[in-house]
């Protein structure tokens, strides 16, 4: 199994509407690329603050490297990835993305 943990720093700008929309964007992908086990999002919500300035984050696990491998390179994932980096500060320095085997 593979865990795809990401975060981001969403614009201060955005309506939360917009956020939900994108973020509902990423969890309809599991219904449409094989190998998404789980997918779940929020704000970030720790009082340790050391988020860095990352307000979001997903996870999302596949069954394996391969079904990640086809996310990453699926066009549905592509137009998403659109959508996300549309709303981030900095663009792709405003993502950090993370994956572990277990």
């Amino acid at each position: 199994m593979i865990t795809h943990v990401v975060l981001l720093r969403v614009q201060e700008s955005v309506p939360a509407k917009e956020v939900e929309r994108v973020f509902g964007a990423i969890g309809a992908l599991k219904a449409r690329i094989p190998g998404i086990l789980a997918y779940s999002w929020g704000p970030y919500s720790s009082p340790e603050g050391l988020h860095k300035g990352f307000t979001h984050g997903f996870v999302m696990t596949f069954t394996d490297a391969a079904a990640r491998d086809g996310y990453l390179s699926h066009s549905e994932h592509e137009v998403v990835k659109g959508r996300v980096l549309a709303i981030l500060d900095g663009g792709l320095d405003g993502v950090i993305a993370f994956d572990y085997a277990s």
